[in-house]
């Protein structure tokens, strides 16, 4: 890596961004799947500085238990603190603690990065919320006499003391979808809220994220076996259904179902359908019906014709530049490159690395159009 390092020191030149790194991860047998997903974690630069905040005024605690959030931001600290701008880390004592946290990614199996994804953020979600809680029953063990004084609790509870329950995992990657459905005969709407940390959307070939959107929120009518219990009616009857993005979160994750369950072969088969994924992507199924414009950061890419073997690398993109990221390796790319990894418009082709999972920023309402 010395050397691929030392050659995108030379490709960046003076233009190397002030203070930050880039630096290839070590495999440990099959851990790729960790590791693509980690480099797109770490250039989400919200999460990141979060992470780091956290870990700052955190790492006193004495007692502090090893858990993957520790685990995380040490792994993320140790980067971002390093002498050499580029080069490789061992994130040994993540992957330790992940294969002894769940049974799932013991094996030197091939494993899903979308899984792992999904399971490392709402296990650091887990973490907080128990800090939090525990931080709470601490401050009301150590002054009970302040809070009889100062009147009833629960103003307390409803205050200052729940803000720490929307963590900040939930403020950078929740969003809420909204399930409308109404019936056809009384023209009554109900609505279900639900969170999400990542939308993950049906594909079908020589389409376009915003197709897969669009498809996602489209009205889908209840009738025959399906109908749908209104209560207004007190009985059941045809319904409309349809999903809407209710609050878009700050940064969206889009999960590509690649991976579909073939009846006839009695087993998964990946689908390697052209989907493009736009640079800039424009939002438009939500509540308000007011486009959000998001923009690309990261791509975590499956190579590999099936859904039991292969391979992960990733693609990122750091103050304007797109680097490619594989295990140690870490070279620059040019935009353009991008677009190689949209899927196959035929169905056998010698191209294997497909887009997975993508991961896009809030442009702001500011940046409205």
């Amino acid at each position: 890596m010395g050397a691929a390092g030392s050659k995108l020191e030379k490709a960046l030149g003076d233009q190397f961004p002030e203070g930050e790194r880039y630096f290839g991860l070590e495999n440990f047998g099959n851990t790729c799947y960790c590791n693509s997903v980690l480099q797109a974690l770490y250039f989400c630069v919200p999460f990141r500085e979060q992470l780091l905040e956290y870990y700052s005024s955190n790492k006193n605690g004495v007692d502090a238990e090893d858990n993957l959030l520790t685990c995380l931001a040490d792994l993320f600290t140790q980067i971002s603190s390093q002498k050499k701008k580029t080069g490789v880390i061992a994130p040994k004592r993540f992957v330790q603690r992940l294969k002894k946290q769940n049974e799932l990614f013991r094996s030197y199996m091939h494993q899903d990065a979308h899984e792992f994804l999904n399971f490392l953020l709402n296990e650091l979600v887990d973490i907080l919320e128990k800090e939090a809680q525990a931080a709470k029953n601490d401050a009301e063990t150590s002054s009970p006499s302040e809070k009889t004084a100062n009147g009833p609790k629960n103003p307390q509870a409803n205050g200052v003391k729940k803000e720490p329950l929307v963590t900040w995992v939930h403020k950078n990657f929740q969003g809420i979808l909204t399930n409308e459905t109404r019936c056809l005969q009384c023209e009554t709407v109900t609505a279900r809220d639900e969170t999400f940390f990542d939308l993950s959307l049906d594909i079908e070939q020589n389409s376009s994220i915003t197709s897969c959107l669009k498809n996602f929120s489209s009205t889908e009518t209840l009738n025959a076996e399906d109908k749908f219990f209104c209560d207004k009616c007190c009985s059941l009857q045809e319904a409309q259904k349809r999903m809407k993005i209710k609050k878009p979160p700050h940064i969206l994750v889009i999960h590509l179902k690649r991976f579909k369950y073939i009846e006839q072969l009695g087993r998964y088969k990946k689908l390697s359908y052209r989907v493009v994924f736009p640079l800039e992507l424009k939002l438009s199924n939500t509540v308000e019906d007011a486009d959000l414009e998001y923009s690309l950061f990261a791509v975590v890419v499956h190579v590999g014709s099936g859904p039991n073997h292969g391979h992960y690398v990733s693609l990122v993109k750091s103050h304007n530049h797109w680097l490619f990221f594989d295990d140690e390796n870490v070279e620059m790319i040019d935009e353009s490159a991008v677009q190689t990894f949209f899927g196959s418009a035929q169905e056998f082709s010698s191209n294997t690395d497909h887009g997975y999972i993508l991961f896009y920023e809030s442009l702001g309402a500011g940046n409205r159009s």
